[in-house]
């Protein structure tokens, strides 16, 4: 999740600023880029506990900040990420570790800093007895098991969960994901993005599904994290209809975020509580605490990052759908949607895959995915077939796109696990429960050791 944002302290007079605001992230194609977030869960070496803040994550922090020069992102003067040059390393609320990577020009660079990032976990945390694994959901750990990072917001939203959902602090805890950042050139080339990015999300958590565990056992999930999602809170995730209706744009999106229940207005390092309450008082001047005040551009930039829809708009274009995994599936992620993003004959080829596919089919995938996965029916064939589809398009924007590595190799090369999968092999979460009736005789804690980074 986001560190308090942009400090933009322009006075929004009007929501015209707000549609502005997303305006302001067109870009020409040329100057399009990747940029790629993903997590995992750190654990014990000895008996794979989730570890504390103090005497674990903390630390960790401190010996990657010194062992990179890297500067410390505080809250009250907690260590709660990182900052390097051109990216970040921060904590979900149960210390989930995140990196956010550089905003690159190809997918070879994005291989790049995995690799970096990955060699920087084995340089440090076995020294403090840590391991990290990408798994989408917590595959042992019950919600006492996890320490809260000491993070303003996270308090906020600790408080607020139950009001809303049963599954919010199962969400903040126990779920990691990868998703993808990528930009649009207009107005109308966000829309189409923003309908594809929407439409093939279910597709997307089947493909990356990595989480069928649930404290020691299988549950019957595939994907514990996209389920946790159906019951967080509604009113800020999801899929808004909006972006399906005629004369969806950057207003429309700002309208809807307007109705996304506030959590915190930040001021002079802290978070307030503002939890539940409107932004739309907000600016007339009658929020709570906030009477006859003007939000800034900055706070609603904020309020931006706590919406949490499948696909989420700010001056770039964010995917969530799908689960963290292992190191090639946290490239594969980036490369489908950069595949079917960044050439204009990919798009519209996406854009005619998904034209039958309505609303009330897309709530429908999304409800039953995480159990069901790639063998949902739809239309004559299955959700796998879809994602042949998918994938192939995907391939032939990558080819375009003619991003070469140092052997000579295009971008297609991040995409063979899902060419893998959409052919019929497991995908994680199936591989894994064929380890757990197998190899392991039913011991889920023999995932750390295999999953492990």
């Amino acid at each position: 999740m986001s560190n308090p944002g942009e400090a933009d302290a322009t006075a929004i007079t009007q929501t015209s600023q707000l549609a502005a605001w997303f305006a302001a992230g067109c870009k020409p194609a040329s100057e399009f880029r990747i940029g790629t977030e993903h997590e995992s869960f750190g654990f014990t070496l000895n008996g794979q506990h989730p570890p504390r803040y103090e005497g674990g994550i903390r630390e960790l922090l401190d010996m990657i900040g010194a062992d990179e020069g890297l500067t410390p992102i505080l809250d009250r003067g907690n260590p709660i990420g990182l900052t390097g040059q051109n990216f970040s390393i921060s904590l979900e609320p149960g210390g989930q570790f995140e990196l956010s990577g550089g905003i690159v020009a190809s997918l070879h660079e994005t291989k790049a800093e995995i690799d970096a990032h990955i060699a920087r976990i084995h340089r440090v945390a076995p020294k403090l007895g840590l391991g990290f694994a990408p798994l989408g959901f917590h595959p042992t750990g019950t919600r006492a098991d996890f320490d809260w990072m000491p993070k303003g917001r996270y308090a906020i939203m600790r408080a607020y969960m139950p009001r809303v959902g049963t599954r919010g602090f199962d969400m903040m805890l126990r779920t990691c994901t990868v998703q993808a950042n990528l930009d649009f050139a207009s107005e109308a080339d966000m829309v189409r993005k923003m309908r594809v990015g929407y439409a093939l999300q279910p597709l997307a958590t089947a493909l990356f599904a990595n989480g069928p565990f649930r404290e020691g056992k299988p549950d019957g999930m595939l994907s514990n994290r996209a389920y946790t999602w159906l019951d967080t809170d509604n009113a800020r995730s999801g899929i808004p209809r909006a972006v399906f209706e005629d004369g969806f744009g950057f207003e429309r999106y700002a309208d809807y975020l307007l109705d996304v229940p506030m959590y915190f207005v930040y001021r002079d390092g802290r978070y307030i509580d503002v939890s539940g309450r409107s932004f739309r008082d907000f600016m007339a001047g009658r929020l709570a605490g906030f009477e006859g005040q003007t939000p800034t551009i900055g706070d609603f930039a904020d309020h931006a990052t706590t919406a949490f829809p499948d696909v989420r708009l700010k001056r770039f274009i964010e995917t969530r759908g799908a689960d963290t995994g292992n190191p090639a599936m946290l490239l594969a992620q980036p490369a489908f949607w950069a595949g079917l993003f960044y050439d204009d004959a990919a798009l519209e080829a996406a854009c005619e895959l998904i034209r039958d596919i309505d609303y009330d089919t897309l709530i429908t995938l999304r409800n039953e995915v995480p159990r069901a996965g790639l063998d949902i029916k739809l239309g004559k064939g299955t959700l796998r077939d879809l994602g042949r589809d998918a994938v192939a398009i995907a391939a032939e924007g990558l080819r375009a796109r003619a991003q070469f590595n140092a052997a000579g190799e295009d971008e297609r090369i991040y995409l063979a696990p899902l060419q893998a999968i959409t052919e019929g092999e497991p995908t994680q979460a199936e591989y894994w429960l064929g380890r757990y009736l197998g190899a392991w005789h039913g011991d889920v804690s023999r995932i750390f050791a295999e999953a492990a980074l």
